[in-house]
């Protein structure tokens, strides 16, 4: 019980263990624990916008709820884009050719902020009627729609979070790809009620307020993410030489996400109409 116990304290506090080394079930844990960890503090990011903007009213909570089942599909087009990047990745990884997996890496950042510009662009433009497809009320749409369009247009930050994530995970840290979510989600936690209800020499910006606060903790763990790639001392390290684009490589991660963003929208889209409907 106590090696258990050891066990989960150094997967929380971060392991220099080789993972294609020792025992497979000690290997699974000290990857599973701050993976876990890790989606839980994704979702405090939502917990946290709601609770606080609950104080608004239920206009603004439903911004939240429907803003969010939008996002949904951008949760799942990330999730997918993760699973392709920890499958090339941590082969490299495995193979011990660390290079080639930095190189995979930049790749797959590339691909992601690609994918987040074409969402993004028509998401920031389009957030009024995007909402009224959801069936938000007007005073919805005309007084609460930069929520929305904050959200959808920044949504760079969620899926570098997941592929950046997905790469620290891939090479073993899966304890540096939780910690990140710590710090945006304290920055997260301090800034929403500033930003909202425009304490101290914060404006009050309501619930525009909370999709800015909620980008600037994503963002600061996205910058802290980048700084540990180019900087940290971790398994896997960027360098100006892998900083070009290889379609072939790029074509082959959307080709092995296909399968995963699938899936994922199958459910996220059930949810989207279950709330459209409601």
């Amino acid at each position: 019980m106590k090696s258990f116990f050891r066990d989960v304290a150094e997967a929380v506090s971060g392991t220099e263990q080789d993972f294609t080394e020792g025992k497979l079930s000690r290997a699974i844990l000290l990857l599973s624990i701050p993976a876990v960890l890790e989606m839980v503090m994704e979702s405090i990011f939502v917990i946290t916008d709601i609770f606080f903007v609950s104080k608004l009213g239920a206009d603004a909570i439903a911004t939240v709820g429907l803003t969010e089942s939008m996002i949904t599909i951008i949760y799942a087009i990330a999730i997918g884009l993760g699973t392709a990047t920890t499958s090339m990745v941590s082969r490299r990884i495995g193979e011990k050719h660390p290079d080639s997996a930095s190189k995979a890496a930049f790749q797959a950042i590339f691909t992601g902020l690609v994918v987040s510009l074409l969402i993004g662009i028509p998401g920031a433009l389009y957030a009024g009627k995007l909402l009224g497809l959801m069936g938000a009320s007007q005073p919805i749409i005309n007084e609460m729609s930069g929520y929305t369009r904050i959200m959808l247009g920044g949504n760079v930050v969620i899926m570098m979070l997941f592929i950046i994530n997905a790469i620290f995970r891939s090479a073993g840290d899966a304890a540096v790809a939780m910690k990140v979510l710590w710090i945006g989600n304290i920055i997260n936690i301090i800034l929403d009620p500033c930003l909202i209800f425009g304490l101290g020499p914060f404006p009050e910006m309501g619930v525009t307020g909370a999709a800015i606060a909620t980008n600037i903790g994503r963002g600061t763990a996205v910058m802290v993410q980048f700084y540990l790639l180019f900087f940290g001392s971790k398994r896997i390290r960027l360098s100006v030489k892998h900083i070009s684009i290889d379609f072939k490589v790029m074509f082959k991660l959307l080709k092995l996400s296909f399968g995963s963003i699938g899936q994922n929208l199958i459910g996220t889209t059930s949810w989207i109409a279950l709330v459209r409907i409601i």
